[in-house]
This record gives C-alpha cells, sequence and structure tokens, in this order.
C-alpha cells in the first residue's frame, strides 16, 4: 500500500482553506488538519508531522507565515509552499531565507495547486533517494579504507591515516594525518560504522586507530602528541587489542 502524502494547511480564510482540502483529497493527498494561526500549526506539527507545509504568508495572529516557517526549521525539516494574494519585495526577500518548494499567488486555478505540490513531492522522492544512496556509500568499508562525507562528495580515507574520532554531541571530527572531516553521527554510531580491528572506543567521547597509539599511561594515551582520557573499564580491553612485552 503506497502511503499518501500529508499536508498540513495554515491558512486564516476558512473558504480558501476549506476548499484547498477538498481539492487536496480529490487529487489524492492526505490532509492532517487546517490550521487559521501560525502557533497552532507549530503544535499540530509536533504531534502530527505533515509531508508538506502549505502556509499563507499573510496569517493573522503572533506570527505570520514566514515566522511559523521559521520557528517550525528550528525542530523540524518539512518542505514548505507558501500562498499568498500579494507579495511584495520585502516579504519575499524574507520568504526566500526559509527556502520554500514554491509560491502559489490567490486566486490559484486547481491546477496551480496540483502542479506545485507534484513539484514538491519530485522534489523530496529524489532528495530522499539522493541522502539514501550517500548513506549507502558512507557504510562503504574496504579493505584498507572508509568513505567519509565532506562537503557535497564521498572522499575515501585510508584507514592508515586516520589517527582518532572525537565526540562533539551529536557530531564526530575524525582525525586523520592530512585532513579533519566533521560528521553529523553519534560516537556509538561510529563505532558500528568503523572496522573493529583497526578501532576502539576508549572513552565516551573518543575512538583511535590502534595502530597509531604512541604511548600507553594510567590514566591516557598519546596519539601524535594528543592526549586522549582513557576509562578504567576499557583499558584492559585496550591492553588485550595490543602486543605487550
Amino acid at each position: 500500500m503506497i502511503e499518501k502524502t500529508k499536508i498540513l494547511i495554515v491558512e486564516d480564510e476558512m473558504i480558501i482553506a476549506a476548499n484547498i482540502s477538498l481539492q487536496l483529497t480529490e487529487l489524492g493527498y492526505d490532509v492532517t488538519g487546517i490550521m487559521p494561526r501560525g502557533e497552532d500549526a507549530l503544535l499540530h506539527i509536533k504531534d502530527t508531522k505533515p509531508d508538506i507545509l502549505l502556509l499563507d504568508i499573510n496569517l493573522k495572529g503572533k506570527l505570520d507565515g514566514i515566522e511559523t516557517a521559521e520557528a517550525m526549521q528550528k525542530t523540524h525539516n518539512i518542505p514548505v509552499i507558501y500562498l499568498t494574494a500579494n507579495i511584495n519585495d520585502d516579504h519575499f526577500n524574507r520568504a526566500k531565507q526559509t527556502h520554500p518548494y514554491g509560491f502559489i499567488s490567490k486566486p490559484f486555478k486547481k491546477l496551480d495547486l496540483q502542479r506545485a505540490i507534484e513539484l514538491t513531492v519530485n522534489q523530496i522522492s529524489s532528495k530522499t533517494n539522493n541522502d539514501q544512496t550517500l548513506q549507502n556509500m558512507e557504510s562503504l568499508i574496504l579493505s584498507d579504507c572508509v568513505f567519509v562525507r565532506h562537503q557535497n562528495s564521498m572522499v575515501k580515507v585510508c584507514i592508515t591515516d586516520i589517527l582518532y574520532i572525537e565526540a562533539e554531541r551529536n557530531y564526530c571530527r575524525i582525525y586523520s594525518k592530512n585532513k579533519e572531516y566533521v560528521l553529523v553521527m553519534t560516537l556509538k554510531d561510529m563505532v558500528e560504522k568503523l572496522p573493529s580491528k583497526h578501532f576502539l572506543r576508549v572513552h565516551r567521547s573518543y575512538i583511535v586507530n590502534l595502530s597509531q597509539i604512541n604511548e600507553i599511561a594510567n590514566s591516557h594515551i598519546v596519539i601524535e602528541r594528543k592526549v586522549i582520557p582513557i576509562s578504567k573499564s576499557l583499558k584492559d580491553e585496550l591492553l588485550k587489542r595490543l602486543q605487550t612485552i
């Protein structure tokens, strides 16, 4: 069963909103709700995350449409299509900052609405497929290298060049001999992706390349002059993995 695209309508003119809802339903979309205020829309999004936000720019209330989009984007990444009867340069420049997927000018025909929604759905599908491809590439591990996402591409990094990985909240910073790479990934996820025969988590914030360790002390190890703390509970595991005399 193909899941319907879910669309939230945020429009304070209820006759227009009801007409849009009817047209979207006839086109095969799932309307999750009709909200007259931006504040109401933000509460609705928390409970029922729609796939697309159809948002009137000139909303009445504390938040206009653009401010509603800005508030939503702090916690969600939902594509926005703006509805507007008229838009001046100031409104347009503000709206551009929220990176909308489209504008629909009032009054509009059913075909205008249909095309705007279809184009947005296609863009969402294309982005999802691209992200999945990148994730698959990111997970690809060869015998002597890993692929790391860097800016808009995947870069091959030799395992022997990786020194250590440090966690920074929901980010991981990979330190190699020649460059640093920052990934949106937890250290736990990083452990699962890296080949265990080469890497070991030695602290809640650090993974090290076993072949790069220069020195082991009671409470830390040293890699390329970098002092890295080691947890007591993990030190025994580290020593088991290394040849000692």
